[in-house]
């Protein structure tokens, strides 16, 4: 427990209700040099005292034991801790949106290539099959990639490749 910090919020405390030294002590039923000695973190008032202090200034008593109010300080670290989760989850949110993008193109030219060698009449011939049938391929295959980025086990397949990628880098 910091004696001087605690000392230091009680008298911000004070000042925030403009009291005196000396009308505080009076309310409180102390003397004004008793009030002045917190206030220095010289000491502590009793426990009767600080759940008076904590009435009157209408402040959690935890908040004058630890000499900072928490609400505030809590509330703005978590608002900037809930802003960062978020920036950094759209970010991975729109690298997996592109990548997703990139599949479907990459499948759906694959269908193109597929039906244009199909309807021209150009199957029969070994090349243009080969050719029909990587499309086909690729067309199946960024479609059964897209399936399993867009599942519930995307995911688990992210965390799975980030522990093999540290596991395999050099310390």
């Amino acid at each position: 427990m910091d004696l001087v910090k605690i000392g230091a919020f009680l008298q911000t405390l004070r000042k925030e209700k403009n009291f005196t030294q000396e009308q505080l002590a009076e309310q409180l039923g102390v003397s004004r040099r008793t009030v002045s000695r917190w206030e220095t973190g010289s000491n502590m008032p009793d426990l009767d005292i600080l759940m008076e202090l904590s009435d009157l200034y209408t402040v959690d008593l935890r908040e004058i034991l630890n000499g900072e109010r928490k609400s505030e300080h809590m509330n703005e670290e978590l608002k900037e801790t809930v802003m960062q989760v978020a920036d950094y989850s759209s970010e991975e949110k729109a690298r997996l949106l592109k990548r997703i993008h990139w599949l479907f193109i990459a499948g759906l030219a694959g269908f193109v290539t597929f039906f244009i060698i199909y309807f021209t009449g150009k199957d029969g011939s070994p090349v243009y099959d080969f050719i029909a049938g990587v499309g086909l391929g690729i067309a199946f295959g960024m479609i059964v990639f897209g399936v399993i980025f867009t599942s519930r086990y995307a995911a688990r397949i992210r965390e799975y490749k980030l522990r093999l990628l540290r596991k395999s880098r050099p310390m």
